[in-house]
C-alpha cells in the first residue's frame, strides 16, 4: 500500500483518538481506528494498528487490549487519572485568586487529560461565574515574575492598588510605583500574599498578588537578608492573620477543651497545651497581636480567652469596647 502524506503522523493520530476517546468504561477497535486515520487522510491496515499498538506500549503507554467480540483498545492509564482533575478542578474553582477567565481557561486546560466523555461529565460540575474571584487577570504572570526574582536575587517593582466606594480601582501612593525584595510567596485566606522587604521602612511587609498591576523585574539586587533569615517560614502563616503584620509576642490562651481542635487547625500540631481544669486547656503559642487577631479571637466567643498577658488581654478588651462603643454611638444619632 502506498504511503499517505501523513504517514509519519499515524502513530500520534491513533495515540491521540486514545486519549479523547477511551477510558475504563469505553474502548475502539481496530475498525474505528482506521476510519479515523482516514478522515486525517491517513491509509492503514489492521495488522499496522497492531503494530503501532505494540509500538506504544512498548515506549510505556498503558493500552489495554480488550477480550470479547469487538477486541477493542482503550488507554489504561493517564498522566492524570479522573478523581485527580476533578481536585484540581475543585481547587482552581474554589480560588479567589484566579479569575472567572483564567479558571475556564485553566479548567479547559486540564480536561484534555481525561476523555471527551469523561470531560463531558466534568464539565457538568463546572460553575466559575458566581464565584468571588479576582478581576485582575494578571495575576498568573505576577507570579511567574516574582518567582524569577526571587531565583534571579533581583528586587521587582509594581503599582498596587485598592477599591474605592464606587468600585474603582484606585492606586495606591498616588501612582507612584513600589520596589521591594521580593522573599516569600505564601497562601493564607485563600489569596496569594508575597513576602517581601521594604528597604525605605526597613522592614517585612506583606502584598496581596492580586492587587499588584505593572510588575516588572528591577536592576537592582534583593536587600533584606537578615530580615528574612530570622523568619521562622514553616510557622509564619499560622501566627500572623489575615497576613496583618504586628508586634509578636508569645500568648497563653484559656480554652474550653471543646476547642482544642480550632488551636490545632491554627497553630499546628506543636502548639504547646496542658490542662488547666476539668473542662479547659491552656494554650501556648506565638501571634502577631493585631486587629485581624482580635477579630479570629472575638469569633470564638467565650470558648476562648486570653490568659497572659494581661496587656495583650487589655488590647483585647479594648477592641472589644471599641466595637460596642460605635454601635452605641449609632443608636444614640
Amino acid at each position: 500500500m502506498p504511503k499517505s502524506t501523513n504517514q509519519k503522523q499515524k502513530i500520534l493520530y491513533i495515540l491521540d483518538y486514545l486519549r479523547h476517546h477511551t477510558d475504563e468504561t469505553h474502548s475502539v477497535t481496530s475498525a474505528q481506528i482506521i476510519s479515523h486515520l482516514a478522515s486525517n487522510g491517513i491509509k492503514a491496515e489492521r495488522k499496522s494498528i497492531y503494530n503501532d499498538i505494540q509500538t506504544l506500549c512498548d515506549y510505556g503507554f498503558d493500552i489495554i487490549h480488550g477480550a470479547g467480540p469487538n477486541n477493542g483498545y482503550r488507554l489504561g492509564s493517564r498522566e492524570f487519572e479522573l478523581p485527580e482533575v476533578k481536585l484540581l478542578v475543585d481547587l482552581v474553582q474554589s480560588s479567589k485568586f484566579i479569575t472567572t477567565k483564567k479558571s475556564r481557561e485553566l479548567i479547559g486546560k486540564l480536561e484534555r487529560f481525561v476523555s471527551d466523555n469523561d470531560a463531558h461529565a466534568l464539565q457538568r460540575q463546572v460553575i466559575v461565574t458566581d464565584r468571588n474571584k479576582t478581576a485582575n487577570e494578571k495575576i498568573y504572570y505576577n507570579v511567574d515574575i516574582i518567582y524569577s526574582a526571587i531565583a534571579d536575587n533581583r528586587r521587582i517593582r509594581f503599582h498596587y492598588f485598592e477599591w474605592d466606594v464606587n468600585k474603582q480601582m484606585k492606586l495606591r501612593k498616588d501612582g507612584a510605583f513600589y520596589e521591594v525584595s521580593p522573599w516569600l510567596l505564601t497562601w493564607d485566606d485563600e489569596n496569594y500574599y508575597l513576602v517581601a522587604f521594604d528597604s525605605t521602612a526597613g522592614i517585612m511587609k506583606h502584598y496581596r498578588v492580586d492587587k499588584m498591576m505593572d510588575l516588572a523585574l528591577s536592576k537592582e539586587e534583593r536587600d533584606g537578608r537578615k530580615a528574612y533569615d530570622e523568619i521562622d517560614v514553616s510557622s509564619y502563616s499560622k501566627k500572623t492573620f489575615g497576613m496583618f503584620s504586628g508586634e509578636e509576642k508569645t500568648i497563653q490562651l484559656l480554652c474550653d477543651n471543646s476547642m482544642t481542635g480550632v488551636i490545632i487547625d491554627r497553630f499546628g500540631g506543636s502548639v504547646a497545651l496542658r490542662p488547666f481544669d476539668a473542662t479547659h486547656v491552656l494554650a501556648r503559642a506565638h501571634v502577631a497581636v493585631s486587629p485581624q487577631f482580635f477579630g479570629w479571637l472575638a469569633g470564638l466567643s467565650d470558648k476562648v480567652r486570653i490568659y497572659a498577658p494581661e496587656s495583650v488581654a487589655g488590647e483585647y478588651q479594648q477592641y472589644l469596647k471599641n466595637i460596642l462603643a460605635s454601635y452605641r454611638k449609632e443608636n444614640n444619632s
